[in-house]
């Protein structure tokens, strides 16, 4: 992003109204350039037809225009899914993912570059926090996938590098803009934000009412478990981050999602599955199951597919909804963090 140039992308049509009244323009020109920015994805105001030329000349001066591009773009051949890493303005680099269901096209996002979380089992925290993405470098990793496939996204996940409620504001105005009816319109129930559980901001997202899904990074069913494998858990109890998920379903009527990263023989036997049923007892949710992707830095190893399915029977006795996440673009380093990871290593020289 351009120091001291305001951020166009990032700015709410009525945002966007008062600027061009400022630089002395009518305001239905407002209409136009969110039109050609949110609806039409144009890469630069050079793409901008009906803008005039002494209008783009004060964009051009004026304004900051986040239009990502893609550094590599890898393509599963298991089951198509795409992985795309970006170059942004500043030169860091940021991933996310394309991917193929019956219903519709999802895409999976990055909320910073690099996380602070520091959890045990994902490559994207291993080098530390950079920064938070700008409501616009978020929208833009959708506004580029659904240009390069050509085919429209209608489902956002923000699961991909970052700890999304870690760079709260942003993420707000990022989600006020994608469901823009001005913008792309997509539905706010089709969106879901991932948190490792900070409690704070998710009370805060509550008050907020949204209809957006809260997915729970959860992955240990006790405070001693959940300390290992994430160390965020120091600093939020477990009984207060699942006090936080009542609290959301309260003021949203949303189900919460819970994600459980399967470790082989750590996470996945027969007294977590136990332990786990009592924590969500009575709580209106779904449990993600997902066999963790191996990370050549940790020594952690994917749970045997018999002890996934026994731990979904289990779950399931109990009355607690759960599903096998399908493992998606498994040969492109489609876990978080990974290709970015790559890439830099690669560039330094390492092998």
């Amino acid at each position: 992003m351009e120091l001291n140039k305001l951020d166009i992308k990032s700015l709410s049509l009525e945002e966007l109204t008062a600027q061009m009244q400022r630089l002395g323009e009518k305001a239905f020109r407002a209409k136009q350039l969110y039109e050609w920015m949110h609806v039409r994805l144009a890469r630069g105001y050079d793409e901008m037809t009906n803008i005039p030329k002494s209008l783009k000349e004060k964009l051009e001066r004026e304004y900051a225009y986040t239009a990502l591009s893609a550094v590599t773009v890898q393509t599963s051949r298991i089951d198509g899914t795409k992985k795309f890493l970006f170059a942004l303005a500043d030169g860091n680099r940021v991933e996310s993912v394309w991917m193929k269901y019956r219903h519709g096209n999802s895409v999976c996002i990055s909320s910073q570059v690099g996380c602070r979380m520091g959890c045990r089992f994902c490559a994207s925290t291993l080098d530390g926090l950079e920064r938070g993405l700008e409501p616009s470098e978020m929208l833009d990793q959708i506004y580029a996938i659904a240009r390069s496939t050509g085919e429209r996204v209608s489902n956002v996940v923000v699961m991909g590098t970052g700890e999304p409620l870690d760079n709260y504001d942003n993420l707000l105005r990022f989600l006020q803009l994608l469901t823009d009816e001005n913008g792309l319109h997509i539905s706010q129930r089709n969106i879901t934000v991932s948190t490792c559980g900070l409690v704070e901001n998710m009370r805060r997202l509550a008050d907020e009412r949204l209809q957006i899904t809260l997915a729970l990074s959860l992955h240990g069913a006790t405070q001693e478990k959940r300390e290992a494998l994430m160390p965020v858990a120091k600093r939020y109890r477990l009984e207060e981050v699942i006090s936080a998920c009542r609290y959301y379903f309260e003021q949203t009527g949303r189900r919460i999602t819970f994600e459980y990263s399967l470790v082989g023989g750590v996470n996945d036997t027969d007294a977590d599955a136990a332990a786990l049923c009592g924590l969500l007892r009575g709580l209106n949710c779904h449990v993600n199951l997902i066999p963790v992707n191996p990370i050549e830095e940790r020594d952690y190893v994917q749970s045997e597919r018999r002890a996934v399915l026994r731990f979904r029977e289990k779950l399931e006795q109990n009355h607690i909804q759960a599903t096998v996440r399908r493992e998606l673009g498994r040969d492109i380093s489609g876990a978080c963090g990974q290709l970015r990871r790559r890439y830099a290593d690669e560039k330094a020289g390492k092998q």
